[in-house]
């Protein structure tokens, strides 16, 4: 059976932040780079999403850190503390026009940069795709407004490399993205909110479009629904006991009208940490809407696979699925 590269995300809270043994593990991310097999994080070439401390920063800013994940088949680079949120730029070498910006996960407790975001750049830069990964802010990093900064974050990001366009060599109609679960929220939540007024314009780059022409899902929490969603997504985002009001205006699946982005979705159906329920509310969704949408559904799978699904798995195709299907779809 697959192994799960999250079965520790119900008690990332305490990994991340409480345990000495642990904490020792933290360095600064600029330094990854610099050890020996590391991880390229950051990126090589990279901007920041906003000039200065971004509004309602906590005092003191959040410190940075990282973690490598043990697993016997492929490493896991794990970052947190993002005092400075970034887009990471990963150019082919023979761009074709098309974008994607990918957005990790990790509950919004950390963010799965090199499983969700160094890994699909690399598979997507060989076929001419030029990616964009983006470092949002958590939540629950003592940001005011928690609820909606991963979003600001999400739309400023499109904003910026849209009005960059001409030096990034793509088509700014042809930017689309991609999310994995708890950055498939993310992702969602821009799909059906690009147009929300979460923060208040800094430039000339804020009048470009939030919109993503296409959207890839991938073991998505779709809805914050309490029978359905994953607990620690919700409380990391919203934090613990939010009102029923504001879990329903962040539950993407609900507000998905005919102007959402057509989508991708894929997701196993032994996901033990985001219900699949998750996928069939956004699938339905998009239906009611008669918003396009593709669907890959697997036996097996697990959760948190990225682009490492075992070759006997049909799921492993996925990754040549999407890219085949973003060029019927604006990318």
């Amino acid at each position: 059976m697959e192994i799960e590269r999250r079965a520790f995300l119900t008690g990332a809270a305490a990994l991340l932040a409480g345990s000495a043994a642990a904490a020792q593990d933290y360095k600064d991310p600029a330094l990854v780079a610099a050890e020996p097999n590391a991880p390229l994080w950051p990126a090589k070439e990279r901007f920041p999403l906003w000039p200065g401390t971004p509004t309602g920063a906590p005092r003191p800013l959040p410190q940075p850190g990282w973690q490598m994940f043990p697993d016997p088949n492929y490493p896991q680079l794990w970052i947190k503390g993002i005092a400075s949120p970034e887009v990471n730029v990963f150019r082919p070498a023979l761009p074709d026009g098309s974008a994607i910006l990918a957005i990790p996960g990790g509950g919004y407790g950390f963010l799965a940069v090199q499983n969700e975001g160094l890994h699909p750049a690399e598979r997507f830069n060989a076929d001419g795709t030029t990616v964009f990964v983006l470092s949002y802010r958590l939540p629950g990093e003592g940001w005011a407004n928690r609820s909606i900064v991963p979003l600001a974050d999400a739309q400023r990001a499109m904003r910026l490399i849209r009005a960059r366009s001409a030096e990034f060599k793509i088509d700014p109609k042809r930017l689309g993205v991609l999310g994995f679960s708890a950055g498939g929220h993310l992702a969602a939540d821009l799909s059906v909110s690009y147009d929300e007024r979460v923060y208040s314009a800094i430039d000339a780059a804020d009048r470009q479009s939030a919109r993503p022409a296409f959207t890839g899902l991938i073991y998505p929490v779709a809805t914050l629904d309490p029978d359905a969603t994953h607990a620690d997504s919700r409380d990391n985002l919203l934090g613990k006991n939010a009102p029923a009001g504001l879990v329903q205006a962040r539950s993407p699946q609900r507000h998905v009208t005919s102007q959402s982005p057509p989508s991708f979705v894929v997701h196993a159906f032994d996901d033990p940490l985001v219900s699949i329920e998750n996928s069939m509310r956004w699938i339905a969704a998009a239906r009611a809407a008669k918003v396009p949408v593709e669907a890959h559904l697997l036996a097996e799978g697990g959760h948190g696979f990225g682009l490492h699904l075992a070759r006997d798995n049909p799921g492993s195709r996925w990754p040549d699925l999407f890219a085949l299907w973003m060029r019927r779809h604006g990318g």
